[in-house]
């Protein structure tokens, strides 16, 4: 609380990364050593039992069974990172105005907001998940150009997944359809570069797999959400008649991203949040809506401040020192935080065998010496 004649804080926004900001060691300094953080993340892999258990344990692995950009690991771990980073949050006394996410970040912002209790959702996730297993190889590629500009080059197949500012989007779809637009890209001196992921999301490839989850939607009671959460498939405020709509749900997974115009929306003064400056928080994996954030002309022009809770690559050491970053900076924002900086990290060879016992928060305790293997 600020004291007596002092400005209040400075709004914080929520931006909740999708696929495609997963890397290997990813968080791992904080499982284990963040007990909030190591309480969300064991409660939603406990919540996918068995599956759960081999997803932690590939996180974890420094040779994993399964890739970290396979769709059945970078989806359920990007949003149990998601949902722990915001909760993390939370429990310093953070209360966000709005949340925005990217892509699968918009349905960790919609158990953040309340929209969905979290076993509620990890339910339907899973079903997500394995859905989309089920789908055509594919991928995405980002591409320096306008929706406009790759007209000529896009097919029934090959389509805009996300539009990210006015002239970054991602392209997706199946292989070797993409692979063929891309290479005609290069042709045409075209910059682009394939994205971290084995699956054509936000393309006509994968809506097959997206409406068969539909009834995995329809068993969940969706509620008015507590914060504002500007929806990346709108660049709206959620509101019905897509609130409680199971099928908005079920396909976002196919429809385009429209992280640019939600974050404008929110920015650019007409929005639900007023005009800022705000303190934009990125809570996920890496710092890529960060850097998006940042070339924002709405961030320079009201004097908005970005902060990423991860860092850009694995270290143990980096994830807890940029949370340490991100707390200076809230406190220079005014706000007062329940927040203190665990214990420096020893280090510790890398070694030793996963388990096979369910997550818990003793597990966390237990997996330091295994994250910390990356911090040397």
């Amino acid at each position: 609380m600020a004291s007596i004649g002092a400005p209040p804080p400075t709004p914080v926004i929520l931006m909740l990364p999708g696929q495609g900001s997963q890397y290997p060691g990813m968080a791992h300094g904080l499982y284990g050593t963040e007990a909030v953080f190591t309480r969300v993340v064991d409660e939603v892999l406990g919540l996918l039992g068995a599956e759960g258990r081999r997803i932690r344990d590939d996180w974890l692995a420094e040779r994993p069974l399964v890739d970290i950009d396979d769709v059945t690991r970078a989806q359920p771990l990007l949003f149990a990172l998601d949902v722990a980073y915001g909760t993390l949050l939370a429990s310093w006394g953070v209360r966000p105005v709005a949340l925005v996410g990217h892509s699968a970040g918009e349905y960790a912002a919609a158990v953040l907001a309340g929209i969905t209790r979290l076993p509620d959702a990890v339910a339907a996730l899973d079903a997500r998940v394995r859905a989309l297993a089920t789908a055509p190889r594919g991928g995405m590629a980002a591409v320096a150009a306008s929706p406009a500009m790759l007209t000529p080059w896009l097919t029934s197949q090959v389509v805009v997944g996300a539009v990210n500012a006015p002239s970054q989007v991602m392209i997706a779809g199946p292989d070797p359809e993409l692979s063929a637009v891309t290479d005609a890209l290069t042709a045409g001196s075209v910059t682009w570069m394939r994205a971290k992921a084995t699956t054509g999301f936000h393309s006509p490839s994968v809506e097959a797999a997206c409406a068969s989850t539909r009834p995995a939607y329809e068993r969940i009671a969706f509620r008015a959400p507590r914060t504002v959460v500007v929806s990346g498939y709108t660049a709206r405020p959620l509101a019905e008649p897509q609130l409680s709509d199971p099928g908005f749900w079920a396909m976002q997974p196919a429809r385009t991203v429209l992280f640019g115009p939600a974050l404008s929306h929110l920015l650019d003064g007409a929005g639900p949040v007023g005009a800022g400056p705000f303190l934009l928080v990125e809570a996920g994996p890496g710092q890529g809506l960060s850097m998006l954030a940042r070339r924002h002309p709405a961030v320079s022009r009201n004097g908005s401040v970005v902060a990423p809770l991860s860092p850009v690559k694995a270290g143990a050491q980096l994830d807890v020192r940029q949370l340490a970053v991100v707390a200076a900076k809230l406190r220079e924002g005014g706000h007062r935080l329940g927040y203190r900086a665990p214990a420096p990290l020893e280090p510790v060879a890398p070694g030793g065998t996963e388990g096979s016992a369910a997550p818990s928060a003793s597990l966390g305790q237990d997996r330091r010496r295994t994250a910390r293997a990356d911090a040397a």
